[in-house]
């Protein structure tokens, strides 16, 4: 005789129920893992994680690979988040239609809905948001588990979506990745120092200058030929010598016959070496060659940038280069240290001769000289002049004109008012720049109206 146990149907029933609801459970903590593990990888600091990896944290060389594979990582997160919703979706509508009916259908699209909008999508991305890098450096290894599972499942959906792209014609190779991350380090800058005062704002300015470096040209920062202290090399020794200790600057062009015509840059400590040779011989002095202590002359185009003439100066070892046209006419000269200048503001020392040419007045005007370059000029007021057609202040009133103006005109261009205040031969020397605001204008004008002349009464 046998005995057996017959279970009650409403028994295996409920037990049914019971091993539904814990799958949906575990099935809402995987969509939740998800969720949270996308906002965490893609919002976790870049640079942290960088620091991190250099200094041996395992995890952050994790992300960091996963980073560089997105396609990958972000096609592994949603195909495992929408297979978890629709499984528990399904389960839920199987168990509520069994429990109520067709309106069970009703039910579970709203409780399945609040429950992934809330549990699974919301409260996820919220913590993970807040708590980036923490959640990246948790979620790492489980995601990279995730990935080697789906792969051959990621590799099979990647391939039909870009099949699909390329049947409407659309690239599916990015072509904008150094472009994107430099707008992206730009706006990060510009987003920590926008609002910033002291030593912050003064770094943003400097780490945004170190981005425009291949964006300038070294014309734009030269000294003008007009500026540059030169010397006869048909001068006599003594005439030299004086000419060099008189001069703040300890590299000098030499020319002959004309000004444009540069030989070699003279070095003041060779110069005071071979004078120190020969100082107890007056004869040997005045036979001196200067020419043979000078080093060649090294010229470079006009429109070279900043960044390229940056690696030529350490590749050549120098700090000193001519700069000339397109004809070969000498325009002006280059240093290190103008370089160095655009990057960290004007360094002077005790031999420099400090002509800023910048003059704010308590009205909220400023005298400017002509000469003043429109890159200086926006550093110092934080402004926003283009700079693209000329390099001057004088320059831009002169493009924006097309005339050269008489003392006393005045003219309203880009949110500014520019008056004439002195001008030497066709050289503009001084400009009054007032802000239209100051000037009873609340509002930037458009450069439509840059030409708007209105004489001084």
């Amino acid at each position: 005789m046998t005995i057996g146990f017959v279970r009650n149907p409403n028994e295996v029933k409920t037990t049914g129920m019971i091993y539904i609801a814990v799958a949906i459970l575990v099935l809402l903590i995987f969509s939740a893992l998800f969720s949270g593990s996308e906002t965490a990888l893609t919002a976790a600091s870049r640079p942290l994680m960088h620091q991190l990896e250099k200094d041996g944290n395992h995890r952050a060389k994790l992300i960091n690979t996963l980073d560089a594979q997105r396609e990958r990582l972000i096609g592994t997160i949603l195909l495992g988040n929408n297979l978890v919703n629709i499984l528990a979706s399904a389960l839920a509508t199987s168990m509520l239609i069994s429990l109520f009916g067709e309106t069970g259908v009703v039910y579970a699209t709203v409780g399945m809905t609040l429950l992934v909008l809330i549990f699974s999508e919301i409260l996820p991305k919220t913590y993970a948001l807040r708590h980036a890098d923490r959640a990246a450096l948790a979620v790492a290894p489980a995601i990279k588990v995730m990935i080697i599972a789906l792969l051959p499942f990621v590799h099979s959906i990647n391939f039909i979506v870009r099949l699909l792209l390329r049947m409407f014609g659309m690239d599916t190779h990015p072509s904008d990745g150094l472009l994107s991350s430099s707008r992206e380090l730009r706006g990060a800058i510009e987003l920590h120092t926008t609002n910033a005062e002291g030593e912050d704002k003064e770094s943003g300015v400097m780490l945004r200058s170190v981005l425009d470096l291949a964006h300038v040209q070294v014309v734009e920062i030269m000294t003008h030929r007009k500026r540059v202290s030169a010397i006869n090399a048909d001068d006599d020794v003594q005439s030299i010598i004086t000419q060099v200790l008189n001069s703040p600057y300890s590299r000098l062009p030499l020319w002959r016959t004309e000004p444009d015509n540069v030989v070699g840059v003279l070095h003041a400590k060779a110069l005071l070496r071979a004078v120190r040779e020969r100082q107890n011989d007056a004869q040997k002095l005045s036979e001196l060659d200067i020419l043979s202590l000078a080093a060649d002359p090294w010229f470079v185009p006009e429109y070279t940038d900043l960044l390229d003439q940056l690696r030529a100066f350490r590749a050549r070892h120098e700090h000193f280069a001519m700069v000339v046209d397109e004809y070969g006419s000498l325009l002006g000269i280059v240093t290190l240290e103008d370089i160095l200048e655009e990057i960290v503001g004007d360094i002077s020392d005790e031999t420099d001769i400090t002509v800023s040419g910048v003059h704010p007045h308590a009205d909220g005007t400023w005298v400017v000289q002509g000469d003043v370059t429109i890159r200086d000029l926006n550093r110092q007021c934080d402004w926003d002049l283009p700079d693209e057609e000329a390099a001057t202040i004088a320059g831009l009133v002169l493009h924006e004109t097309r005339r050269i103006p008489e003392v006393g005109q005045s003219f309203r261009f880009f949110g500014f008012r520019f008056e004439i205040l002195r001008r030497h031969h066709h050289q503009i020397k001084t400009i009054r720049i007032t802000p239209l605001a100051q000037d009873g204008f609340s509002d930037r004008q458009a450069p439509s109206l840059k030409n708007e002349e209105h004489p001084l009464p």
